[in-house]
């Protein structure tokens, strides 16, 4: 009996089929998961990624609270036309330690992987407050009421703390002088050293030019680091193995 006469026995026994293709799913899946039970982290390490500020993480807070991961990815995918438009394609480590990652397919406005640093904090406040004064044939709503909603970092300390909780590397110094981050970040005049050891290359300043810490103070705190961590001047991807 030849091969392919083996082979017809179990296309004819429903019984035979379904064992044999329950073994061969059995195999795959074994193959593919049991060594991740022996790596630390499936995400190769970039140097730059950090994670966020206190002041960042709430406007990445806010982001997500106003839904723009709707319309905007932040994801961009390694063919020409994308990395031409937007940039350096996105990177694992880049998204390591949001919760949840902010990926995507779907694209009303352009993908925003790359925005941070590609506009000053002031064209940010118009295109927040009115989009259209800046971007004619934008749909997005206006976000305005953000400048007028002044928030505290009363509950920051613990917000790291959840995070830290599903591996996000904030250490005990990092939530202890949150709230004092949180402020510093948003005041050009206060002392950065210790923010800046902690959270490198943080945007300092008063984000959205009016008085106190505003929800739209963090939103852009949020929106300039976008794809700023990273060097890819001098980055090079690890190679194959």
């Amino acid at each position: 009996m030849g091969l392919l006469d083996k082979h017809g026995v179990l296309e004819k026994n429903a019984t035979l089929l379904l064992a044999g293709s329950l073994l061969v799913v059995t195999i795959g899946g074994i193959v593919e998961i049991a060594p991740l039970f022996y790596l630390e982290n499936t995400i190769e390490k970039v140097e730059g990624v950090r994670p966020y500020s206190p002041l960042e993480l709430t406007g990445r807070d806010i982001y997500v609270r106003e839904g723009c991961y709707v319309c905007h990815s932040q994801m961009i995918r390694p063919m020409r036309d994308e990395v031409q438009r937007y940039g350096h394609y996105s990177l694992a480590a880049e998204s390591m330690y949001d919760h949840p990652f902010q990926w995507g397919s779907k694209r009303t406005g352009p993908d925003l992987a790359r925005v941070g640093g590609r506009y000053s904090n002031a064209w940010h406040v118009d295109h927040l407050t009115d989009p259209q004064s800046v971007v004619p044939e934008s749909v997005m709503p206006k976000y305005g009421f953000l400048a007028d909603r002044l928030i505290s970092p009363k509950y920051i300390e613990d917000r790291l703390k959840a995070d830290a909780m599903v591996g996000v590397p904030y250490t005990s110094e990092m939530i202890e002088v949150a709230k004092a981050d949180f402020a510093a970040q948003a005041d050009p005049d206060a002392d950065t050293d210790g923010l800046l050891s902690r959270y490198h290359d943080a945007n300092i300043g008063n984000f959205d030019g009016r008085p106190g810490i505003s929800e739209m103070d963090a939103l852009i705190s949020y929106l300039q680091v976008l794809g700023t961590m990273v060097d890819f001047s001098t980055f090079e991807p690890a190679p194959s193995r």
